[in-house]
């Protein structure tokens, strides 16, 4: 069996605990808040979740920034001199020019190192959609699958991660062009909670208006009842901008209604809560089609 490294980027919002079990090499975004760039770490060593979300609600508007091509190499380098090769599951291609940076760094390395491996992987996933799709291939490795069967493995399953979410503030998607400015103005009016969705190329897609928290809530729980694969064998991700009971609520509702028994909840990392703002709920789950 080959010796390889799962890599991803701090995009899979994963927990640090949950990703130092998994033996995850996590390379960081970054942001820059209020004339300081912080690494959004998954510990939240350099800026504090709750710290981000209190800054952001008062209205500081974060810059994020990729990872680049010189700080894969500086990740990937050591590992390959060690004798191990890399699996590197990256932040949607669609939404950030991380995976792009990963390809063209795992290319001059293989060149440097022919006798080792750097597969990248496009995930077309986001924040713990991404990290449900590692947490699944970490699983795979786990059971002592190679490289190549795992990779083969995130390329089936990524399309089978289906993202959910909804977001308290439309000010925000009116930032990154998802909705117009009228529509943000009125919908913020009117108590109008946009439902979203990642599609199959790892784009975000309006799909729905709910009237009101709790009604939007409810549709992303409806959504995986319609499309959820056992539910009661895979883990189902939520993470959210520092809304811990919206959480809760969410994690009730798919373990009443589908039987799902593992749920993992963490924050929208600070990258993503950049272009989402506080408030946002996601639900990430395995099913047929996103």
């Amino acid at each position: 069996m080959s010796d390889y490294v799962i890599m991803t980027d701090s995009c899979c919002d994963l927990s640090a605990e949950l990703a130092a079990e998994l033996e995850l090499e996590v390379l960081p975004l970054r942001l820059e808040l209020e004339g300081r760039s912080y690494r959004n770490l998954l510990d939240g060593g350099e800026i504090g979740f709750q710290e981000f979300y209190s800054k952001v609600r008062s209205g500081a508007m974060p810059v994020t920034s990729a990872v680049n091509v010189g700080e894969f190499d500086a990740a990937m380098r050591p590992i390959l001199e060690a004798g191990k090769d890399i699996l590197c599951l990256c932040f949607s291609s669609a939404l950030s020019t991380t995976y792009q940076s990963a390809v063209i760094a795992g290319r001059e390395l293989e060149e440097a190192f022919p006798e080792r491996k750097v597969r990248v992987v496009d995930s077309l996933c986001a924040s713990m959609g991404q990290g449900l799709l590692v947490w699944l291939c970490a699983q795979e490795k786990k059971k002592g699958k190679t490289l190549e069967e795992v990779l083969d493995f995130a390329e089936g399953a990524k399309g089978n991660i289906c993202h959910w979410f909804t977001v308290d503030d439309l000010n925000h998607l009116k930032r990154g062009g998802r909705v117009s400015a009228a529509a943000a103005l009125f919908g913020t009016m009117l108590s109008v909670k946009p439902v979203l969705h990642v599609d199959s190329q790892g784009r975000l897609i309006p799909m729905e208006k709910c009237r009101g928290r709790k009604a939007s809530l409810l549709a992303l729980v409806d959504h995986m009842e319609k499309t959820a694969v056992e539910p009661e064998r895979y883990p189902v991700f939520i993470s959210h901008g520092d809304c811990r009971e919206d959480a809760e609520f969410v994690a009730e509702e798919v373990r009443r209604r589908l039987g799902v028994r593992e749920v993992y909840i963490h924050y929208v990392g600070p990258v993503i809560g950049s272009h989402t703002g506080a408030g946002v709920m996601t639900l990430f789950f395995v099913g047929r089609e996103r």
